[in-house]
């Protein structure tokens, strides 16, 4: 492992968690204490509840923004470039500088980015739909 990897790795990691993690506890607050209150009155553990009743709810209000912070994540990744890692946008400005085709490359960088931001955003509009209240 590159110490400029390495960098990217615990940069990315460390500033994407928090993002996260801000949007898995504003999911789990938004669930109303009422849910909390009647599900220990019918003597469900604060575990089992957390993971029966609580966390179905909250993925409803997650799923959404967690969709925004995995594509966020996805375009976050090429700041490699900063730190020297090399990733697709700086493999594709060498080759630019060596033959003069811009548009090539640049149609390259955007197509890999396209297919990356539209795989992750139907993964997760097929979840989100999975997951969504059934109307009658």
């Amino acid at each position: 492992m590159t110490p400029e990897f390495a960098a990217l790795v615990a940069g990315l990691i460390i500033y994407t968690s928090a993002f996260i993690a801000e949007v898995v506890r504003s999911g789990i607050q938004a669930v109303s204490k009422g849910q909390w209150e009647a599900s220990s009155a019918i003597g469900l553990s604060r575990a089992h509840t957390l993971r029966l009743v609580v966390l179905p709810q909250a993925l409803r209000i997650i799923i959404p923004p967690m969709t925004s912070q995995y594509l966020n994540l996805t375009k976050n990744s090429s700041l490699a470039v900063a730190i020297g890692y090399p990733d697709i946008v700086s493999v594709v400005n060498t080759t630019l500088n060596q033959t003069g085709q811009a548009i090539e490359g640049i149609l390259i960088i955007m197509a890999a980015y396209l297919t990356v931001s539209l795989s992750i955003s139907i993964f997760m509009n097929w979840y989100n739909k999975r997951i969504a209240l059934v109307e009658r």
